[in-house]
């Protein structure tokens, strides 16, 4: 079975840059769809960004032009990328295999990596 564990969160102000990490445990690019989701305290969990095996993305509205989500075959990882983070990015961040071209959660591997942006 695949394990993803996510690193890279933090606490940076508003306008500043982070990139998450997942690393997977087990071979799951070529077989699954994987994205990113966040869950803000109070809030309902919200997809991200999520990736297909051909390279195509998507992006919530809210992250558009700012996320860029990307994976490394070789090293098994998915990453997000977020530049100008927002105090409203605040949240808990998770990876976890979706169905593909949906936001469709299948599994969730990873325990998440808290993100705060202060204003």
């Amino acid at each position: 079975q695949v394990q993803l564990v996510e690193s890279g969160g933090g606490s940076v102000q508003a306008g500043g840059s982070l990139r998450l990490s997942c690393a997977a445990s087990g071979h799951t690019y070529s077989r699954n769809c994987m994205g990113w989701f966040r869950q803000a305290p109070g809030k309902e969990r919200e997809g991200v960004a999520r990736i297909d095996s051909d390279g195509n993305t998507r992006y919530a509205d809210s992250v558009k032009g700012r996320f860029t989500i990307s994976q490394d075959n070789a090293k098994n990882t998915l990453y997000l990328q977020m530049n100008s983070l927002k105090p409203e990015d605040t949240a808990i961040y998770s990876c976890a295999a979706v169905f593909c071209g949906s936001w469709v959660v299948l599994a969730y591997w990873g325990q998440g990596t808290q993100v705060t942006v202060s204003s």
